[in-house]
């Protein structure tokens, strides 16, 4: 039996319609995240998961039992979750050990278990050595670690995480993304995390569910939505790509200036209605640049220049135009690799990694 899931979850402010019709089933122990831009729906869907929104229509189920529904939602504080907010949401005037252990106190849990458990916590949590210092005394990456053991400390059935590390620097942030992912892979909660950060997502989760304008457009593994979008939307929202648009028919795909062979892609391709349009997400690195033809054993090669390029210290970002095609191509190449601008060059591109979107 799945955890969590929603049924047809919509609402709608108004004649404003927020959340559109989303279905998504969580499983036991299962870290889920809501990814899209700002005013796609992310938080509205993860408040009413929380309770603090009635859903205009459709349902949540946990564990079976329907928790929300047009007027019935059971209240937060009976749901057995746990929410961080984006400012972390600490109370200044206690110590750390205070804010970890009031949850457990709240639950009239006998005191040697609060301090036990509370010890335990902030041990996994790297922060016993600060239990005495107030959340001013922090840094915000200290703060964010105390947010966390105090909604893990009382060992929720969901863990709810609305853009919990927006505020932090990028070097934290980053720290922070992967020790949440190890605080999950060691109590396994089953977890619905709000970000509108590609990098959060794929670092944290099992599954994202990808959202626009209310709807989930994908829902996937990480690296099967990066390598093989469905929609437009997701090709260009996870990561850098190029959206090229050409036109099959029978087995070759012709685009302005080249062609490649159908069959060369490892991806599903249409074959009904023969002569017709079609859209590939080439993405950067999937192509690589030679000063000279290279043995390529069937790749498609082409002739190309330089149009421009930009150096970001770990790559080099070019775009390249094809000869005799209007087309620009964005290429990402090693930092070592360079090339100048108005240089002529060969276009390799690697079939397995170009993705047939819908």
């Amino acid at each position: 039996m799945s955890r969590l899931i929603l049924r047809g979850l919509t609402k709608a402010f108004g004649k404003l319609t927020v959340v559109d019709s989303v279905d998504l089933a969580l499983e036991e122990g299962e870290f889920v995240s809501l990814l899209g831009p700002s005013g796609c729906g992310k938080t509205t869907t993860l408040r009413m998961i929380a309770g603090f929104l009635e859903p205009t229509s459709g349902t949540i189920e946990m564990d079976g039992k329907v928790i929300s529904s047009p007027g019935s939602v059971m209240p937060p504080e009976r749901r057995q979750m746990s929410m961080i907010f984006q400012s972390y949401a600490i109370w200044p005037n206690m110590t750390v050990e205070e804010n970890v252990s009031f949850g457990l106190k709240l639950r009239k849990l006998p005191s040697e278990e609060v301090r036990r458990r509370t010890a335990e916590i902030l041990e996994v949590v790297q922060m016993r050595h600060l239990a005495g210092r107030y959340p001013a005394e922090l840094s915000g990456g200290q703060q964010q670690r105390v947010a966390l053991a105090r909604a893990i400390v009382v060992k929720p059935s969901v863990l709810l995480l609305d853009e919990p590390l927006s505020n932090l620097d990028a070097n934290l942030r980053e720290e922070m993304r992967f020790e949440i992912r190890r605080l999950h892979d060691e109590f396994r909660i089953t977890t619905v995390y709000v970000t509108h950060d590609q990098a959060e997502a794929m670092a944290t989760s099992d599954r994202i569910a990808v959202m626009n304008a209310g709807r989930i457009e994908q829902v996937d593994v990480p690296h099967l939505l990066y390598t093989r979008p469905r929609t437009r939307f997701v090709a260009g929202f996870i990561g850098r790509t190029n959206l090229v648009e050409g036109r099959l028919a029978a087995d070759e795909i012709a685009f302005d200036g080249f062609a490649l062979k159908a069959a060369q892609l490892t991806g599903p391709v249409p074959v009904e209605g023969g002569n017709r349009p079609i859209l590939l997400s080439i993405r950067p690195q999937s192509m690589m640049l030679h000063r000279t033809p290279p043995d390529a054993n069937g790749r498609p090669v082409l002739p190309a220049m330089v149009a421009e390029r930009v150096y970001l210290g770990e790559s080099w970002d070019y775009v390249v135009r094809p000869r005799d095609s209007g087309l620009r191509l964005r290429v990402a190449a090693p930092p070592l690799q360079v090339h100048e601008v108005g240089e002529s060059v060969w276009l390799e591109m690697d079939p397995h990694q170009i993705a047939v979107v819908d």
